[in-house]
């Protein structure tokens, strides 16, 4: 098995994916918009996926938060708010808002669950500031760490009790990037006690979550050279040490335009900086096949990592469940319009 996550190019496997697949024996998986025509078509392909290694569980993965990122979609799929929907009932009523975000993390890792998908890169623990990039923008779950830490907790709580595994992105956090590292590096200029604020909703969860994922953001603090993700030092000096997370570190899309070098090259530098696992997005086979090239076998301890990421995740088809818990939100999240 090696150490990479690797995307799929549509509704279904191709020849030469599968062949592919079968013989380099990815980590797992991540799936797009590209990936979800209907529900008949995604669980088939998940199906397809597992049969590939014939693992009991296998991570197969999504970028499901609600708002503009939501890859499954209505009229299939049921429809989830961004981030700010939670922060906004915050303000007026914090217990409604964590429960709110509660109910609405465990309907979703239900559908997902139902689909075969075991992994939510859900939540962003960035905290938002006034010149925070649009790249998180309403993504996020608030401005106060400690706010961002309690409705974070809620969606781990929730994705949990649904059957998924939720994710800490993207630490050490995004929230000061004032760049879209899709598109560039971002650099960050504050104080190494400025970022205490930041990292903060990490710390506090870090036990919670056996799955994290790094920042293409360059932290002048810490490492005036080289973005977290390809840290040594700030992958062992602040995301395994000050903030004491010990499990599964994910890159980001290893493709964005932050980093420089092949994909290739990228990800030997992430996984030889510390990152466990290497997400690579877009399906390009001459990428997957340099990846798989150049990366070493995962070590036993690192698939023990894995498997305790995917302890817990299993089928969730409860549909009358899941409109209940939808109401349930809806009701909540109302709160907030019968205040104003």
């Amino acid at each position: 098995m090696i150490p990479a996550i690797f995307g799929i190019a549509g509704t279904q496997l191709a020849a030469d994916e599968r062949a592919f697949f079968k013989d380099a024996d990815p980590a797992g998986y991540i799936l797009f918009a590209r990936n979800c025509d209907n529900p008949d078509q995604l669980r088939a392909l998940t199906d397809d996926l597992r049969s590939i290694h014939g693992r009991e569980k296998t991570f197969i993965s999504i970028d499901q938060e609600g708002g503009r990122v939501q890859r499954m979609k209505p009229p299939h799929w049921a429809s989830y708010p961004a981030g700010e929907a939670f922060d906004r009932l915050y303000a007026l009523a914090p217990a409604s808002a964590i429960e709110a975000a509660r109910v609405n993390a465990h309907a979703m890792a239900l559908e997902l669950a139902s689909m075969g998908i075991t992994v939510d890169f859900h939540a962003p623990f960035d905290v938002r500031r006034p010149e925070t990039d649009q790249a998180i923008g309403d993504r996020s779950l608030g401005s106060d760490p400690m706010q961002v830490a309690a409705l974070g907790r809620a969606v781990l709580d929730g994705m949990t009790s649904g059957g998924v595994a939720g994710c800490l992105k993207h630490m050490p956090g995004h929230g000061r990037a004032t760049a879209d590292s899709h598109k560039e590096l971002p650099v960050v200029c504050a104080s190494a006690e400025e970022l205490e604020v930041d990292i903060a909703p990490f710390r506090a969860l870090a036990e919670k979550a056996h799955i994290g994922m790094s920042a293409h953001i360059v932290f002048e603090a810490w490492d005036t050279d080289r973005p977290a993700t390809l840290s040594p030092t700030v992958i062992e000096n602040v995301i395994r040490k000050d903030i004491g997370f010990e499990g599964l570190l994910l890159t980001d899309d290893i493709d964005m335009q932050a980093l420089d070098g092949t994909i290739p090259e990228r990800a030997e530098a992430a996984l030889a900086a510390g990152c466990d696992i290497v997400l690579n997005c877009w399906a390009k086979m001459d990428d997957q096949i340099g990846i798989a090239d150049r990366v070493s076998s995962m070590s036993d301890t690192l698939r023990e990592k894995l498997d305790r990421a995917l302890e817990g995740t299993g089928p969730g088809n409860d549909a009358a469940e899941q409109a209940e818990l939808l109401a349930k939100r809806d009701a909540l999240l109302a709160l907030e319009g019968q205040a104003a």
